[in-house]
């Protein structure tokens, strides 16, 4: 039985993925913050696990970090011992065990895992318990209201992924003017039959000049 006295954090970031025609596109911001106090503007909250699958976090670093560590682990190893990436399930479904084990004390973190595999692309939401969901558009943190308000107005799954990094932008650049916990930068990627990628400091400059927020 859980105790009443767990400490739950409030995760303050803004964090979103979702599925276009033959990717995911995942995207957070950048603002570290402990309560009312930003502990850092550049925080990474995207991390890429393989070549094909990544995961975005909201919630506390350390607890993150670690789970992170196990997943890249076991990708790694799957990929060595059976020759084929591990698929996207796979290792969603691996995470909710790692967090579901953990549960009487639990990771205070809560993720999406995006990748692309032989199925295509696939998403999938891991809350601190160890549920797992899959999705096709998500988002996790304070902000996250104000950028699932965007992307339920302007999101179909048969977006071309130009217009749908676009909307990735457009949803967490709206969260960062509206949600104070969310800020400072931001961060997208991409994974598709290619791999994954991440815009770079030009790509991002040149999207928020043609934004229309």
């Amino acid at each position: 039985m859980l105790s009443n006295n767990l400490p739950i954090t409030k995760t303050g970031t803004t964090t979103i993925g979702f599925i276009v025609k033959d990717a995911v596109i995942m995207a957070t911001d950048a603002r570290v913050t402990s309560g009312y106090f930003v502990a850092n503007t550049l925080g990474r909250k995207l991390y890429q696990l393989d070549d094909h699958v990544a995961m975005t976090i909201a919630g506390t670093v350390a607890d993150a970090q670690n789970v992170i560590d196990v997943l890249k682990y076991h990708a790694r190893m799957y990929k060595v011992e059976r020759g084929r990436p591990i698929p996207v399930s796979a290792i969603a479904r691996l995470a909710a065990n790692v967090f579901f084990y953990n549960r009487m004390y639990p990771l205070q973190v809560e993720s999406l895992i995006g990748g692309y595999d032989e199925k295509g692309p696939n998403l999938f939401m891991v809350d601190l318990f160890g549920s797992l969901s899959q999705e096709e558009m998500a988002a996790t943190g304070s902000g996250s209201p104000i950028a699932l308000g965007v992307l339920e107005d302007l999101y179909n799954k048969d977006i071309k992924l130009d217009d749908g990094i676009k909307l990735a932008a457009l949803a967490i650049t709206s969260a960062m003017r509206r949600d104070i916990a969310t800020g400072n930068d931001f961060n997208i990627g991409i994974i598709d039959a290619k791999g994954y990628r991440e815009l770079s400091k030009e790509e991002k400059e040149s999207l928020l000049k043609n934004l229309k927020i």
